[in-house]
């Protein structure tokens, strides 16, 4: 018997009740541990915790290279303070003995201690570290919250879904494992999604799927793919955590406080959409992992 998976699905902040904690993660949770194979066996065995300390080392984070995971999917919701540098060694540390890692964020500067982490962090563009080339940072994209500045790609409304473009060679993550030789077609859309690319001297990495901004008409990547090689970890730097949260899932679950945009309830209704957005999160998990996802 083939054991289950073990994921960490954690965030860069404490349990703050009106922010983006992990208990606003609990369905990518549910639907990740509910997963069998054909014998009915779990695929994965997912631990979900925010941070236990608000500076300094994680306890966890801190020795990350040291536990039994195979994979954790790091939400950055932080302002800039998320990672201390004791976790972002041992996070490296796991990648490079083969863990596999999802690292996501979200506009302008949140989630910028993702700059502190090498390998799959340098994928991420930020407003004052690491940021894009100058040609997209003098466009403001998302026009509805003029304070947040670039990058902030708007794909659409909390709780809606976008049509995404996969980048030829399909990846793995983006075929539909169900129907050989098509393409998953959506994720959920956020109105200011952040910034990722494919660091120029890492020939390990490329864009595997684009988007497209409802206000500028803007094409912008979703999510870089980092291959696995030398015994190095497989990784995706992802443009928003949004794509992964409740609220984008099913906007009735609730949002912080500070979230003004309207939200929409299409993803909710819309079967064919959810089918996508459930498949990928199913094929990232394996692929990480190692395992194929078909």
């Amino acid at each position: 018997m083939t054991p289950p998976i073990k994921i960490l699905l954690q965030t860069t902040i404490t349990a703050v009740e009106d922010d983006w904690a992990i208990n606003r993660f609990s369905m990518l949770r549910a639907y990740l541990a509910g997963l069998t194979d054909t014998t009915g066996t779990p695929l994965f065995e997912v631990t979900a915790r925010d941070r236990s300390v608000a500076h300094g080392p994680d306890p966890l984070l801190s020795t990350l290279d040291s536990s039994d995971f195979d994979e954790m999917w790091l939400f950055a919701v932080d302002v800039g303070d998320g990672l201390d540098s004791a976790d972002c060694a041992a996070i490296s540390r796991f990648r490079e003995q083969g863990g596999g890692l999802l690292v996501t964020r979200d506009h302008m500067d949140l989630g910028s201690s993702l700059c502190t982490l090498g390998g799959v962090g340098r994928a991420h563009f930020f407003h004052s570290r690491n940021p894009e080339p100058e040609e997209a940072r003098r466009r403001i994209d998302d026009r509805e919250t003029a304070y947040i500045l670039w990058p902030n790609y708007h794909s659409g409304a909390n709780g809606d879904f976008q049509e995404i473009e996969v980048l030829d060679p399909p990846h793995p993550v983006l075929q539909d494992p169900e129907r050989p030789g098509e393409r998953l077609r959506f994720l959920p859309s956020h109105p200011h999604e952040g910034a990722v690319g494919a660091p120029a001297d890492d020939p390990s990495a490329r864009v595997i799927a684009m988007g497209q901004s409802k206000v500028s008409g803007t094409r912008f990547p979703l999510a870089v793919a980092f291959e696995g090689t030398n015994g190095v970890g497989r990784g995706i730097a992802q443009s928003t955590f949004h794509h992964f949260a409740d609220y984008n899932w099913n906007s009735a679950s609730g949002c912080p406080s500070f979230v003004s945009e309207a939200p929409s309830s299409r993803l909710a209704r819309c079967p064919a959409a959810q089918r996508s957005v459930h498949l990928y999160v199913r094929n990232l998990a394996l692929w990480l992992a190692g395992r194929s996802p078909s």
